[in-house]
């Protein structure tokens, strides 16, 4: 298939603005694999930190990057990522080259656990804050559910409104799919002040 499915295609961005030595953000751990993407990307030189509210799905993810024998590139957080300003690193700030949110409720986790918009777009808000130029953030929106649906909604309107000499704002969906498909959100920090 030519046009990549969301997760791929999140990947592939990810990819592009991400290399080794580089600083990433997994914003929502989950069971770990955007986390070891990431890990690898970055290289030996590089550092990931991820953020998870559930302790299910740390443990998820140090097995998955122990298994891959990434541990040691990876900094784990068992908080909100919208906490992110305040736990991560100052030397680490304008230094962020990439970040990932995969949103809605745990795989294989308790559903009624979901990320939540007020949060969501506080992470991203503090994200720009500290991207370093070209740094780009991927956001994956599942909005199958009540509460993807308000996380949806409120991260478009939050979107749509970013000043774009500062932020290129994508977003990719498949318009035909039935049952809600998710779809991203990609935005790129342009400091540079180029439109």
């Amino acid at each position: 298939m030519a046009i990549m499915n969301i997760l791929p295609f999140a990947r592939f961005l990810l990819d592009q603005a991400v290399n080794e030595g580089d600083i990433a953000v997994d914003a929502t751990v989950g069971n770990g694999h955007d986390t070891v993407f990431l890990a690898e990307l970055v290289g030996k030189r590089g550092h990931v930190f991820g953020f998870d509210i559930q302790a299910e799905a740390i443990a998820a993810a140090r097995a998955r990057l122990a298994e891959h024998g990434l541990d040691g590139r990876v900094t784990l957080f068992q908080t909100s990522h919208s906490l992110l300003l305040e736990t991560l690193p100052d030397s680490v700030h304008g230094r962020i080259a990439g970040a990932v949110f995969n949103l809605g409720y745990l795989p294989g986790g308790n559903k009624q656990i979901a990320t939540q918009p007020e949060s969501t777009i506080q992470a991203v808000e503090q994200l720009l804050s500290i991207l370093k130029p070209g740094g780009i953030i991927v956001l994956v929106v599942y909005h199958g559910h009540p509460e993807g649906k308000r996380e949806r909604d409120a991260l478009l309107d939050y979107v749509r409104f970013l000043d774009q000499r500062r932020v290129h704002a994508l977003k990719y969906e498949f318009i035909n799919r039935q049952n809600n498909p998710p779809f991203l959100i990609a935005l790129e920090n342009r400091a540079d002040g180029s439109a």
